[in-house]
């Protein structure tokens, strides 16, 4: 049986993994950013806001919804999308924590 690598590592590792590859792109960080701005749910079409194809939008958006960065529901016709505050959150301080455990004293040298 094949076992994935990732399952080599901790729960907490892999969640903090998965969180940050939703970061890995700049359509997820401009999507973010976007939705952050017009501190509103959109209803619409994003990728007329995004140098991108409607599909690739999509994908996109779907990975940012699996990660629960983003929720999504259907509005008659139309997608709504708004940011998830409590994921969020929960983001920036599972990066600030991480960003904290492997940062070095101001005089270290690497030799």
């Amino acid at each position: 049986m094949v076992v994935s690598k990732t399952a080599l590592f901790d729960e907490a590792l892999q969640e903090k993994a998965n969180l940050f590859k939703a970061l890995a792109h700049p359509a997820r960080l401009q999507i973010l950013q976007f939705l952050a701005e017009t501190k509103t749910c959109i209803s619409g079409d994003i990728s007329d806001e995004l140098p991108l194809s409607r599909t690739t939008v999509n994908q996109h958006l779907k990975e940012l919804k699996d990660t629960g960065l983003i929720k999504g529901h259907v509005e008659g016709v139309k997608m709504n999308y708004c940011l998830d505050s409590e994921k969020v959150k929960e983001m920036k301080n599972l990066l600030s924590g991480f960003l904290e455990e492997i940062q070095l004293p101001d005089d270290f040298l690497c030799q």
